[in-house]
């Protein structure tokens, strides 16, 4: 699946939202939200969702290298309208998310062994960290006792987790 983000999505001269202890987190952009040369890439991206009686209805969300904070969720439940949000997000708050993904583990983590997409839905994380780039795709999981029933469940477990670490982070 390709990212659902129209490119005219763009949240101008909105001042910034969040502030922790005087440090902004989330700004509009300018030369602090640009990595580094000497930073290694990092990307991430998450994506759930299912095609149902209400249409094709999913959360996804990305952060870019550069700061880019994209987010979409759509809904058709009650006729209810996609959202969509977009924002830039500081160096401190992506060096945050880089050490919730790396003391996760995630990265060593294989899918092989994970439940595959079916009618009930799909997820799938991407997430390029340096020279490693991982892709896990798996059905969607709705409790603790749907990972516990995997063939993988330690695997799985890193997984469930770290998603649910990355929705409460967004």
């Amino acid at each position: 699946l390709k990212p659902f983000w129209p490119e005219a999505w763009a949240l101008k001269d909105r001042p910034s939202i969040l502030t922790v202890t005087g440090t902004s987190l989330l700004s509009q952009g300018g030369s602090e939200n640009m990595p580094a040369e000497d930073e290694e890439e990092f990307y991430v991206r998450y994506y759930v969702g299912h095609k149902g009686k209400f249409g094709h209805e999913f959360l996804e969300f990305e952060f870019r290298p550069d700061g880019r904070l994209r987010y979409a969720n759509n809904s058709n439940y009650k006729n209810d309208v996609m959202i969509r949000k977009e924002s830039h997000v500081t160096q401190a708050v992506m060096r945050e998310l880089r050490k919730t993904i790396e003391d996760s583990e995630i990265l060593k983590e294989d899918d092989n062994h994970w439940p595959a997409p079916d009618r009930v839905g799909r997820q799938e994380l991407e997430v390029v960290c340096g020279k490693e780039h991982i892709s896990f795709t798996t059905s969607k999981i709705g409790s603790l006792s749907d990972v516990q029933a995997s063939k993988d469940p330690e695997g799985l477990r890193v997984f469930y987790y770290l998603v649910q670490d990355l929705k409460c982070f967004v």
